[in-house]
């Protein structure tokens, strides 16, 4: 575990160069190094008087696996969230005014939020699942014209 800043709710009181034992943090690219940072010992995370540095997990749990008619009807769900999306894509550039414009492209984004939060407790979506490395390596398998092969490939080499 180490800790990690969210720069746009630091206000750069710098109290977490004073306490930092292991002179980890940096208010001038707003980073903390995580290779100095020492594992969990949130003494900056505490002193933040604008709560911006909280800590992240290094490891997480393997998700439990959904039963498979859950995820069937998560996938539909997901399939019908993203033709909602296209539709709405398709409106934010071909309506008449400002404001139905803006409408269709929010719309678009919500329908890309639930597209992906369906994926996710489908159990895709998830760097550390076996789920994600079957989907990429059938990914690559299959991949055509357009598809990010290189990206996908160094994806599944990190994982």
């Amino acid at each position: 575990m180490h800790a990690a800043r969210n720069v746009s709710l630091c206000t750069k009181d710098c109290v977490c160069l004073f306490v930092c034992p292991s002179g980890a943090t940096d208010t001038e690219t707003g980073q903390i190094d995580e290779s100095k940072c020492i594992m969990g010992c949130r003494l900056c995370v505490d002193a933040c008087p604008s709560h911006a540095i909280y800590l992240v997990s290094d490891t997480y749990p393997e998700p439990k696996p959904k039963p498979d008619s859950l995820r069937k009807a998560l996938f539909r769900l997901a399939a019908t969230k993203s033709e909602a999306e296209a539709v709405s894509r398709v409106l934010a550039v071909t309506a008449d005014t400002s404001g139905a414009r803006r409408l269709a492209r929010a719309l678009e984004l919500s329908n890309r939020l639930m597209t992906e939060d369906c994926l996710r407790e489908a159990g895709y979506l998830l760097p550390q699942s076996k789920a994600v490395k079957k989907l990429l390596k059938a990914a690559i398998d299959s991949a055509s014209g357009g598809f990010p092969l290189e990206a996908a490939e160094r994806l599944l080499e990190l994982l």
